[in-house]
């Protein structure tokens, strides 16, 4: 990226949001936190970290707007929803704009991100009046039972550099309908886009008069997030991130009996058997393990294709990549952007090595682009699913390519991974679709035929089993994530039959 472009789209995207920059940096470190262009390493800009003593009040005015936020009826609380979902319209470019920025990803998918946030706010406003609870017969007579739903108080949301607005609304609009107040704790690496909902959502509490309900905490590191993790007062705890920080904050927060909600990593394979359509196919798997350059959790990174499709499939992969037009994430050609930071270049330099000394054999790409910004050539790698490395969830651009003998051996080679988010296969044959669908095929979250891993509608539960982390987020019933569950019993007779018929006389 050129500079100037940068810098002039930036300046522009701050006056539109109103963001609260620091033009000169202070000399302590931690008073503020820098934005940096994953294309070309510039500082987009500078913003102010949380306190200490922000925290607090954070926390306090979260406790208060959830009390008050209760009372409202869920269908009004789905109004502001669908206010914000409204402003969202408005500045649908001016938000995906700043993603790609701030983040890298293409703009097609940054504008698609903020897509699933207006469609999330669809979903969420319907669901303020489908909080349904039932109504169950009770074996005792002229008494009703029944359950209820009440909100749970605040939510905590941490959310990851790769999606860094649309996990967010996935888990606070729903939240929101819930009757809860939230409380983000964003990615270090995108603050900017963080700040940039945060206005918007201020915009809208201030326009229908609701109490905050909506907060945000900037950190530089861990440490607030670390103390949102171990603060009682939060309810639940939604965490998207990397499995080995999800399954310690599932130990801190199962150690004060708190709820959590976790989205972790992936290492999502598509299995093409001998009657797959490989054109099909192949578009499958490219976006797949090519789409936000390989930083989503969904990302393709196995390919367990069958022995008599195995040539063909490779040949057109390789040609494929070949193709993929690699740059400047606003540029309407781009198919590829850059990665997050240089910490994610050199994960992916180790993990090319390590496929290699493991004896994979490098197909195309694998080279780290000698100009400004975290830019690399994504590879395929013929390789071994018992690898260590392909066992391995490397957050960037890299799809091992297996060959398999049957769709049996497939399904056993997938389900070996620790992880289980998303799955795919591609087939002709019915038998083998069932199959897969079946309790005997795919063991993930998702299981899909004849499309691919990435990419998942909001009117779908989603998220996955194992190392995955077990918690779902978006459809049908996702608000119950947000709530406690409450059963009712009331006796409108003059006795007091006892429960199984039990006798318990008390005497004159």
């Amino acid at each position: 990226m050129a500079r100037a472009p940068i810098h002039s789209l930036i300046h522009s995207l701050v006056r539109h949001f109103e963001l609260p920059l620091i033009t000169q940096p202070t000399t302590a470190p931690a008073a503020y936190l820098e934005s940096h262009s994953p294309g070309d390493g510039s500082v987009l800009g500078r913003v102010a970290v949380t306190s200490e003593g922000q925290y607090e009040q954070i926390m306090q005015r979260s406790l208060a707007a959830a009390r008050s936020w209760a009372d409202v009826p869920a269908p009004q609380r789905g109004e502001l929803v669908r206010l914000f979902g409204e402003e969202l319209r408005k500045h649908k470019r001016e938000l995906g704009e700043l993603v790609a920025l701030e983040n890298g990803k293409i703009l097609v998918e940054a504008l698609g991100e903020v897509q699933e946030m207006i469609d999330i706010a669809d979903l969420a406003v319907g669901q303020s009046r489908m909080l349904y609870g039932r109504t169950m017969h009770s074996e005792r007579a002229q008494h009703r039972m029944y359950e209820q739903w009440h909100p749970l108080g605040v939510v905590g949301i941490i959310s990851a550099f790769n999606f860094p607005v649309a996990v967010w609304s996935w888990n606070a609009l729903l939240a929101v309908i819930c009757g809860n107040a939230c409380v983000w704790k964003p990615s270090p690496k995108t603050p900017l886009c963080a700040l940039a909902v945060q206005q918007l959502c201020d915009r809208v509490l201030k326009q229908y008069n609701a109490p905050p309900v909506f907060q945000l905490l900037l950190d530089e590191g861990r440490e607030l997030g670390t103390r949102l993790v171990a603060d009682r007062r939060v309810n639940l705890l939604s965490f998207t991130g990397s499995t080995a920080v999800g399954r310690d904050i599932a130990q801190k927060v199962g150690a004060r009996l708190g709820k959590c909600l976790l989205e972790l990593g992936g290492n999502n394979a598509i299995i093409v058997d001998e009657t797959a359509d490989l054109a099909l196919a192949t578009r499958a798997i490219v976006f797949g393990s090519l789409g936000t350059a390989g930083q989503r959790c969904t990302t393709t990174r196995r390919v367990l294709v069958h022995r008599s499709q195995a040539a063909e499939l490779r040949r057109r992969l390789v040609h494929a990549y070949k193709q993929m037009r690699i740059g400047d994430p606003l540029e309407p050609t781009t198919l590829v952007g850059p990665l997050i930071d240089q910490n994610a270049v050199r994960a992916f330099e180790r993990a090319i090595s390590a496929a290699q000394a493991a004896g994979g054999e490098l197909l195309v790409g694998g080279k780290v682009l000698s100009q400004p910004g975290n830019y690399v050539e994504p590879a395929i790698i013929a390789a071994h699913n018992d690898w260590d490395i392909v066992q391995k969830e490397t957050f960037g651009p890299i799809l091992y390519l297996i060959t398999v003998d049957s769709l049996e051996q497939a399904i056993a080679m997938q389900n070996e991974s620790a992880y289980g988010l998303s799955s795919s296969l591609f087939t002709q044959k019915m038998q083998h679709a069932e199959l897969y669908l079946s309790h005997r095929g795919s063991d993930c979250g998702i299981a899909n035929i004849n499309i691919g891993t990435s990419g998942a509608e909001i009117g779908g539960a989603f998220g996955g089993e194992k190392d995955t982390g077990g918690g779902r987020e978006a459809g049908s019933d996702s608000w119950k994530a947000y709530m406690r569950r409450q059963t009712n019993t009331l006796n409108w007779s003059s006795a007091l039959p006892l429960a199984q018929g039990i006798e318990f006389d008390l005497g004159a």
